[in-house]
């Protein structure tokens, strides 16, 4: 008679919950090298013919464009803002830190439907219309939190000692920062900016509020291709988003231990 342990049955459970996240994200990489039109198992042979046909759609490179400089704006806004609250809220003293800090992680906590609908209405309560600016705020608004949160965990184990001896062999608080505090925290920064990256790029549920018809990103043409019908450029344009959010990250944290192990 076979025993089955309480260990098996969580490794059996285990290797479900995996096979039902990833079966999906496998298929779809798949099926974007089938020939077909219509896909079908078992394929009838290997093709790329999606994905040039997928380089020749304007619409979709327009919005690949969009998401790229999108992307792009906001990891390079986000970062600096997260780089200077960070070095305020760890290195300082001043009333209402706390409440401050906390305002700043809190969209982190709060649904990104409920972020999108309060930033929609807050603008229409400008009377201002929805541009490419409104798409940037938002997904700053979105990604800070993380950037703060990894360059704070970083600056927090930057022993202040480096930067007194720096101030007291005659550096100023600039030199300070380039010099010491700045080379220090470099993981941490490459690390929240390429996170900060790959949430815009890859964001969907608050950018259907802010986005337009001029400037739609990727995950949006998506959503609006499938609403039409489903073509086999769709798995294409999947695929490639796949590799690049799944890159990305991997990049940022392979980079950022091969900095901290230099520093």
């Amino acid at each position: 008679m076979i025993k089955v342990s309480g260990w098996s049955l969580i490794r059996l459970y285990t290797i479900l919950v995996y096979i039902f996240m990833f079966a999906p994200i496998a298929v779809v990489i798949v099926l974007s090298f089938n020939p077909e039109q219509f896909g079908c198992f078992p394929m009838k042979g290997v093709s790329l013919r999606w994905f040039f046909k997928l380089a020749q759609n304007e619409p979709i490179l327009a919005a690949f464009k969009n998401s790229l400089i999108l992307g792009s704006l906001t990891a390079l806004v986000s970062t600096t803002i997260g780089i200077l609250a960070s070095l305020a809220f760890v290195r300082y003293d001043f009333p209402g830190k706390n409440t401050l800090n906390t305002l700043l992680l809190a969209p982190i906590m709060i649904p990104e439907v409920i972020l999108g609908v309060a930033l929609l209405l807050f603008i229409r309560w400008l009377q201002q219309p929805k541009t490419f600016a409104l798409l940037v705020i938002g997904h700053v608004v979105l990604t800070l939190p993380y950037v703060l949160l990894i360059v704070q965990a970083r600056l927090v184990g930057i022993k202040k000692e480096y930067e007194e001896a720096a101030k007291s062999l005659g550096a100023n608080p600039f030199q300070t920062f380039k010099e010491v505090t700045l080379p220090l925290l470099t993981p941490a920064i490459l690390a929240g900016m390429l996170f900060s990256f790959t949430i815009s790029f890859d964001d969907i549920t608050a950018t259907l509020f802010w986005a337009t018809a001029q400037n739609q990103t990727v995950p949006v043409k998506i959503f609006g291709m499938l609403r039409n019908s489903v073509s086999p450029e769709i798995n294409a344009l999947g695929t490639v988003m796949i590799v690049l959010t799944v890159a990305t990250p991997l990049l940022a944290g392979y980079f950022s231990r091969k900095l901290a192990r230099g520093s």
